[in-house]
């Protein structure tokens, strides 16, 4: 299918009022404190006209809220409760949750569970330490496929001949080029079963992952610890110890079929 024809078929199934909605969502949910009419209406390059009606039937329907005296608009926690219902992903946050919470506490350091989502990689749950200070990742967060321990860790644990169309699927652009790029390490991780790198983003954290198999043995979501080295640790014990306990919690985690 040539790049006109998707373009064709895109614009034949246009709803333009549904497209409004949407962005409307979009646009406050990077807003912490919301945004007023007149705000919403600047971001989107619309008039008052196109948006009033569509604004009126959200919070109608309980997906934005008026604040700070009705003047302002933001969003409300239904989009939030309607993801954490989706059976398969509320099974594996209920399934995971008190075995991260175990791990947190038996070796003092943060961890998190990543599933694939639009292009990216979302933290669906997470599990802190019970110390008076904490290192940890925010749930809900995107992650980058390409340049986190948990997104290379998804690429890894896919069938190379579907790696593509996967990515297509996750909403990913350019996915052959950049599987290409990353191949030699992505080999390498599924050799070793875990991924074990410094992080790209942070100084003296070790990024330590782990794939969460499905039925059909590839990836559906990444167990990561970002590893912080306490003073007292000696050497790399702690932090192997950390490693082993991961990968058996990941595989824990894991369809039967798959281990």
């Amino acid at each position: 299918m040539t790049e006109n024809t998707q373009d064709q078929e895109v614009d034949r199934y246009r709803a333009p009022a549904l497209d409004k909605g949407l962005d409307i969502l979009e646009v406050l949910a990077d807003q912490a404190r919301g945004l007023t009419r007149a705000e919403i209406v600047k971001e989107m390059g619309l008039s008052p006209s196109q948006i009033y009606r569509m604004l009126e039937r959200l919070v109608a329907r309980g997906y934005v809220t008026r604040i700070e005296g009705g003047d302002r608009y933001a969003l409300t926690m239904k989009l939030f409760l309607l993801a954490t219902r989706h059976p398969p992903l509320r099974r594996l946050v209920a399934q995971a949750q008190p075995l991260m919470d175990d791990f947190a506490r038996a070796h003092r350091q943060s961890c998190h569970l990543v599933s694939p989502e639009q292009g990216c990689g979302i933290i669906v749950a997470q599990a802190s330490p019970m110390g008076h200070w904490e290192f940890r990742a925010r749930l809900g967060g995107q992650l980058d496929i390409f340049t986190t321990g948990s997104g290379l860790t998804l690429l890894a644990f896919q069938p190379q001949d579907q790696a593509a169309e996967i990515l297509g699927q996750w909403g990913v652009a350019d996915a052959t080029t950049r599987l290409a790029e990353a191949f030699p390490h992505l080999a390498e991780t599924r050799r070793m079963g875990y991924r074990i790198q410094p992080s790209r983003y942070l100084v003296g954290v070790t990024d330590m992952s782990a794939p969460v198999l499905g039925p059909n043995g590839n990836a559906c979501a990444a167990l990561t610890c970002a590893y912080i080295e306490h003073p007292e640790d000696r050497g790399t014990e702690s932090r192997d110890l950390a490693l082993t306990a991961l990968i058996r919690l990941a595989a824990e985690l894991s369809c039967p079929e798959s281990r």
